[in-house]
């Protein structure tokens, strides 16, 4: 199950030297997920002679997105191809790997610590099941659930063999439990999204919160009856927060099953789409606040919400702030929910798909304003070459635009800003406590899509559009490459093959492991032919039924995530496509904002600083710096001055460092590190690796 890379007496040596080094031991640098450090050996007037200190390269080619831990000297991350590996923090060097034989390339963003007095704990979830090992040897608890893991398809109120669900961010600590979230699948069957807690010891279930609500719980209104029996998602797949001290954990959710149609779940859809306090030892729910009504955008909240101080009048306030994929920010006082700026509801438009009823207002920050863009107009189009503008201008006109909250509709394009994947993303936010200050990178660019309306049947086509269109497209076409085209994919793989993705998921694809017998037949033999791939997609569809006809006679599917693209791969909008930004938190104004990335070939034509797509969050530290790498087409990892945004210092990194990065000290020495793994939705897989890499100052400049 694993394998020791130096001896026992070698790994209780080094921890030993490194006891007194300065430790990243939660995932975003604290159980508030604030992303800051108190090290400050590396400050302003000498971060540009950062060196690198050491390398590991995994050697594996599937990518990363993970921010390592580092406790005593040691550094637990992991692999593309999820093994856990512990590594020396001042060589780079392998001390152990533990290898669950997953065979799955999913990306895990990180680990949790835990420790009391002697005792220590590493957790991992590796497909559906959560880990504990031991960090000293990378071997499996075997106290903890009996077999060193629990399954967490147990515990749903739903048939175990049947769920398929997982971990892809890590869970957090309260005293002696680790609370959980899940990645689900985003159409239905779906599990539900329920937040669990577990004994760190035993792995017993200590207490688990409903998402959708059961009945005579609050919010069972928000859905239609019976919801809690057949409804899914509403999870928590980006990570939580902790407030130690006063014994409450904070939880953003996701979108309900399925993410663009919402006729079979009618209603507000609570606690979908929602910030939500929990009391740490019980699970009771405190307060909520939900960032979207009855989402039909895939609108999540995307990051672990960040804790910090906000100081208003003389007094200082305990403060929670939530990005989200709509560029919005929201921050409320974590005791109380209270808003700690004003909250509008504002009407917006309904839909007119049969059997939808889209909300008629969703909720509005006043103040901070957007971190990204809201709206695109024909003024804010491309203007990179006139044929570029052209393109845009003619293709605009096509499409439904204005609102961030127009439904999609039937045989009509809808222009969706910001795009799918944010405004905000999950790499989160950093605060500096010091100060109240927020710095949050952003996407800025845009998507397109609709609705195509289908006959509900058993066809190979329906059972595409329901599990698969939605990321592949209506027509197989996909929107490569983030999601690969399935045309003529059974000259690629074979049916087993082909089987084994559907069965066990890969990267952002969940698994679906109730697709078994006819089903998976009828929907191969669709792959295979594509036979009906113009069967309702027209207006007759749309027109032979009654409002009712949601659930019956037609399916509505989301044509495919598509980005907004001019014939070159450029955003069609102008730039900048991404963005870092600092926001003073007690008074909800900007003190800066910059353009985040850029393109090498259009920076050699002399087009620098437009920004670009972004993954992966910032670390700021006590000597007032910003680290962020993030950036997709440029590799590059920066540091910053957090009063101004200037540029201090910046490398090239092998391959895209879409995660976020941390800083620890051992014997007297400052690191800073970031995993770098490329793109896994973006570029090709020649371009996609697994290497952290560890920055410090020359000793001599110490």
């Amino acid at each position: 199950m694993f394998s020791v890379a130096i001896l026992f007496a070698g790994i209780v040596g080094l921890q030993d030297v490194s006891a007194q080094g300065r430790n990243w031991e939660s995932y975003y640098g604290s159980r508030g997920n604030d992303h800051f450090s108190e090290l400050k050996q590396i400050d302003r007037t000498n971060v540009g002679r950062l060196r690198e200190a050491w390398r590991f390269d995994t050697r594996e080619a599937g990518g990363l997105e993970t921010t390592p831990l580092i406790v005593d000297g040691v550094v637990y991350a992991v692999t593309p191809s999820q093994k856990v590996i512990a590594l020396d923090g001042r060589t780079g060097k392998l001390v152990w790997t533990f290898d669950a034989h997953a065979g799955s390339m999913a990306a895990k963003r990180g680990l949790t610590y835990w420790q009391e007095g002697r005792e220590r704990r590493i957790f991992i979830g590796i497909t559906d099941r959560l880990y504990c090992l031991d960090p000293s040897t990378g071997e499996l608890v075997k106290s903890f659930g009996g077999t060193g893991y629990v399954d967490l398809r147990e515990h749903l109120g739903r048939e175990v063999s049947a769920q398929s669900i997982g971990l892809s961010s890590p869970g957090v600590i309260y005293r002696d439990l680790i609370v959980v979230g899940s990645q689900v699948a985003e159409t239905l069957p779906a599990p539900p999204g329920d937040i669990r807690a577990y004994d760190v010891r035993t792995g017993a279930l200590r207490w688990r919160f409903h998402t959708i609500p059961h009945p005579g719980e609050a919010g069972y209104t928000t859905w239609p009856a019976g919801s809690w029996r057949h409804g899914g998602a509403a999870n928590n797949w980006a990570g939580m927060a902790v407030d130690t001290a006063h014994g409450i954990v904070y939880v953003p959710t996701g979108s309900a099953a399925p993410d663009f149609y919402g006729g079979g779940r009618v209603c507000d859809n609570l606690y979908a789409n929602s910030l939500i306090a929990l009391d740490a030892k019980t699970g009771k729910r405190l307060w909520h606040f939900q960032g979207v009504h009855h989402d039909l955008w895939d609108r999540d909240f995307p990051s672990p919400p960040t804790l910090l101080t906000v100081r208003r009048d003389g007094r200082e306030i305990p403060a929670v702030a939530e990005s989200s994929k709509q560029g919005l920010l929201f921050v409320f006082d974590r005791l109380t929910g209270k808003p700690l700026f004003p909250i509008e509801e504002r009407p917006v438009a309904a839909s007119d798909v049969p059997g939808e009823k889209a909300s008629r207002t969703q909720p509005i920050p006043l103040l901070p304003e957007p971190f990204a863009r809201q709206e695109i107009t024909e003024k804010t189009l491309t203007e990179r070459t006139p044929e570029a503008h052209a393109w845009a201008l003619a293709e605009f006109r096509k499409m439904r635009h204005g609102s961030p909250y127009n439904p999609f509709r039937v045989g009509e394009e809808t222009l969706v800003m910001p795009s799918f994947e944010g405004g905000g993303e999950w790499g989160g936010m950093a605060a500096d406590p010091r100060t109240g200050v927020l710095f949050i990178n952003a996407n800025d660019y845009a998507s397109v899509s609709g609705l195509v309306a289908h006959r509900s049947s058993a066809s190979g086509r329906s059972f595409y559009l329901n599990q698969c269109g939605q990321c592949h497209g209506a027509d197989r076409a996909g929107s490569p490459p983030m999601f690969p085209s399935l045309r003529e994919i059974d000259q690629r793989l074979s049916d087993e093959q082909i089987a084994g993705l559907i069965h066990e998921g890969r990267g952002r694809m969940p698994a679906f492991p109730t697709v078994q017998g006819d089903s998976l037949k009828r929907l191969l033999d669709y792959l295979h032919t594509g036979e009906g791939d113009s069967e309702g997609s027209g207006e007759h569809d749309h027109a032979d039924v009654d409002a009712k006809s949601g659930k019956e006679g037609l399916q509505y599917t989301m044509t495919g995530y598509k980005r907004f693209l001019d014939p070159d791969g450029y955003p069609a909008v102008a730039p900048p496509w991404g963005t870092l930004s600092a926001i003073d938190l007690n008074t909800g104004k900007y003190l800066w904002k910059r353009p985040l990335g850029e393109y090498p070939a259009l920076a050699a034509k002399g087009m620098k600083e437009t920004g670009t797509e972004n993954y992966g969050g910032p670390l700021v530290t006590a000597g007032g710096v910003v680290f962020i790498a993030a950036t997709n087409f440029d590799r590059k990892f920066r540091a910053l001055d957090e009063r101004t945004g200037e540029l201090l210092w910046e490398t090239q990194l092998p391959f895209a460092g879409n995660a976020t990065p941390a800083t620890y000290e051992v014997d007297g020495q400052q690191y800073v590190v970031i995993a770098a793994g490329g793109d896994r939705l973006m570029v090709a897989k020649d371009a996609l690796g697994g290497v952290y890499i560890a920055y410090a100052l020359p000793k001599e400049t110490r």
